[in-house]
């Protein structure tokens, strides 16, 4: 399979919906984009402020420069999960594809993004094999069992980050491990305060990890030793999955399932501010679910987050006043480059929002369900990530789509022959999708 990136002339889970038209010309050939039939119906039922502001019309989107990343360490990328406009070649090829393990199934999927450092992508499947690759050929260097006890054999969810050589396990039968990334050989482990569902955060020789009690802990990297714990208003539900701490420089930012935002001194865990992305006006059993699904960004002293409750704010990264809020909700990422925001929507849509303001510049629909006419199998989305002037959204259905971040025109989509559940990892110019069915495919 071949794609081929075409440079602009300009300057560089679970809901969701249907319909519009989306056409282009596509990164992986030329074919169209077919229209999307069927009209779009909430199904949140909430208020939204995803509307094209018509004082933007006229508004040129910038971005910067592309560049190479050489690695992809933790959840996000960085972090303070702030990617920015990352590089690809201008013609990109399958490199390879190898398989990674149990993919799990409808009711046990695999949630945990790969992380890429010194040459090596590292995964973890349902049953806690992690494996280590070569990036450039897909060779297997290693892999190792984690032993997982009798009464956690339906454990799920954790994930994995790397700091210099050493690779940190979190995991849903609530351990967190650290690991020789030349070898796979267990370093220390520690009994967190409850199953862990999101991939650990780790700089500057701490270790975060984030429980579904909403009980934060810091370890030592290097020891494993207990530094402070910090815990959120505890939520009797919640949704699949969790979201990684960002920290940048001395603070850590700790989202919980409450639709708390928590920022603490990573020395000693104290809080320095907090605000909240639990919804202001609950309209049904969905809206309830105020969870930070999505991380944190930190980015040029701003902190962006988005909650599932239909609320999304950027905060002052010192003092935590807002900087603005709007009736957005997600449960991705949100991806900042240069003075603009590109977020996926739960309502289905992608649209890209000034960075100081919040006001969409642009809104693209999503095609949300299989069949559209009887709104039946929904499709969920995963994503953005900005590389070689192209959005890069990732769906259940199998399908990597691009679109514009100029204007939000769709560009193409490549079938991959599984669902995607995370979105797409870059490094070093190259794109890695990580599939349902226990599949890294390698794009180079």
């Amino acid at each position: 399979m071949r794609m081929s990136i075409r440079t602009l002339s300009r300057n560089a889970l679970t809901l969701s919906l249907a319909g519009g038209i989306l056409a282009g010309c596509s990164w992986f050939g030329e074919d169209e984009a077919p229209p999307l039939p069927g009209d779009r119906v909430s199904i949140i039922l909430l208020e939204s402020d995803l509307e094209p502001d018509p004082r933007l019309a006229d508004l040129e989107v910038r971005l910067p420069k592309p560049y190479v990343n050489k690695d992809w360490p933790q959840y996000g990328g960085y972090s303070d999960h702030a990617m920015h406009h990352l590089q690809a070649g201008d013609a990109l090829t399958e490199a390879w594809s190898v398989s990674i393990g149990d993919g799990g199934d409808d009711e046990n999927r695999l949630l945990n993004a790969p992380v890429i450092s010194n040459g090596r992508i590292f995964t973890v499947d349902i049953d806690y094999e992690v494996r280590a690759h070569d990036v450039e050929t897909g060779r297997l260097l290693w892999s190792r069992e984690i032993e997982i006890p009798d009464e956690d054999d339906d454990a799920f969810g954790g994930g994995l980050a790397v700091d210099g050589d050493r690779l940190f396990l979190s995991t849903g039968y609530a351990r967190v491990i650290a690991m020789s990334t030349e070898n796979g050989q267990e370093i220390w482990r520690k009994i967190a305060s409850g199953p862990i569902r999101s991939a650990p955060a780790v700089s500057k020789d701490i270790v975060l990890v984030t429980a579904v009690d909403n009980q934060s802990t810091a370890y030592s990297a290097s020891t494993g030793e207990k530094l402070w714990t910090h815990t959120g208003f505890a939520e009797s539900a919640g949704l699949i999955g969790g979201s990684s701490p960002a920290i940048h420089n001395s603070m850590a930012y700790i989202p919980y399932s409450s639709g708390e935002l928590f920022a603490l001194r990573l020395t000693n865990g104290r809080v320095a501010w907090s605000g909240s992305l639990a919804s202001l006006r609950r309209v049904d059993t969905l809206s309830s679910l105020a969870d930070i699904r999505g991380g944190p960004v930190v980015d040029r002293g701003v902190v962006f987050a988005i909650s599932h409750a239909g609320r999304m704010a950027a905060f002052d990264q010192k003092s935590g006043a807002r900087v603005w809020d709007r009736r957005i909700g997600g449960i991705n990422t949100p991806w900042v480059a240069g003075n603009f925001v590109f977020v996926l929507a739960s309502d289905g849509h992608l649209a890209a929002l000034t960075r100081r303001g919040g006001r969409v510049r642009w809104l693209s629909s999503l095609p949300i369900w299989e069949d559209p006419e009887d709104r039946e199998d929904p499709i969920n989305w995963v994503g953005p990530v900005l590389v070689g002037d192209r959005l890069l959204l990732g769906n259940s259905i199998g399908e990597l789509w691009t679109f514009s971040p100029y204007d939000g025109s769709a560009l193409g989509r490549e079938d991959v022959g599984d669902a995607i559940r995370v979105p797409p990892v870059v490094a070093d110019g190259k794109i890695f999708i990580q599939t349902d069915g226990g599949r890294l495919i390698a794009f180079k």
